[in-house]
């Protein structure tokens, strides 16, 4: 029953949109019909500058925490810390609370991650530093980064089952990101810090 109640939890935490709810109290209006139609930190960043991107950053990354955290304090297994964790980030991709239409689940993700393991999800932020200073393309370091999160996971925590959830994020991740694939492949993808 708990478990079951972490997970809805999970979900309606992951449906709260910092983006959108930022950005309407910025004047910005809705960023899924602007920059990159993304209501995540990176086009809050083009559309409303750094500050607008911390705070967006910053509640999305605690509402993949929070689940997690919440579900570590009742000593939940693994099974159940996969489901509440892939719960807040399909709440983020898919709100209820703004027609099902989300962002691209990164900070959210990022979030989940560091809860579940604190050297898998430090890892992961590393990686896409790394990825995102190299290229200067925010989804390229999202995707290479999210894509190594199952195997750090293996690696770092042998954890087979977050593995596993994290195989399904990055899959997810991959699916909306399709068409920055194609940007990045045609050369035309934005440069992290340019405006919109």
């Amino acid at each position: 029953m708990i478990t079951l109640f972490l997970v809805a939890f999970g979900y309606v935490a992951g449906s709260i949109s910092a983006g959108i709810l930022v950005a309407r109290a910025m004047g910005l209006g809705d960023p899924r019909e602007d920059g990159s139609g993304n209501p995540g930190a990176t086009n809050l960043l083009r559309l409303g500058g750094r500050k607008a991107a911390a705070v967006t950053l910053l509640v999305d990354a605690l509402k993949g925490v929070i689940p997690v955290v919440m579900a570590n304090f009742f000593g939940l297994g693994d099974a159940a810390l996969a489901a509440v964790g892939l719960a807040a980030f399909i709440g983020h991709l898919y709100p209820v609370f703004f027609g099902f239409r989300g962002g691209k689940g990164i900070a959210t993700g990022l979030g989940v991650m560091l809860a579940w393991s604190l050297p898998v999800g430090i890892s992961v932020l590393l990686t896409w530093a790394a990825v995102a200073a190299m290229t200067r393309i925010s989804s390229l370091a999202a995707l290479v980064s999210f894509a190594l999160a199952p195997v750090y996971l293996l690696l770092i925590s042998q954890a087979p089952l977050l593995a596993l959830a994290a195989a399904v994020m990055a899959g997810l991740t991959a699916w909306r990101h399709r068409s920055n694939i194609q940007r990045i492949i045609n050369g035309t993808e934005s440069r992290i810090g340019k405006r919109a």
